[in-house]
């Protein structure tokens, strides 16, 4: 049971990477793989804002 739980983990982990890169992509912010600790706040702000953003627009996708 552990070990299934540490894949899915993995597997949750990596579409997590995936969509924020592809949202910081969106918005214009270049994100490399590891560290991103050169970014501005505004920066990280708006790659959060995006993906919350898609978040809200899927759940409202999913309502109708």
């Amino acid at each position: 049971m552990s070990n299934n739980n540490s894949k899915m983990n993995a597997q949750a982990k990596e579409a997590m990477e995936r969509f924020k890169m592809e949202s910081a992509n969106e918005v214009g912010v270049n994100l490399k793989q590891g560290y991103n600790g050169d970014l501005t706040s505004r920066q990280a702000g708006s790659i959060g804002g995006q993906m919350v953003k898609k978040m809200v627009e899927s759940y409202k996708n999913q309502q109708q």
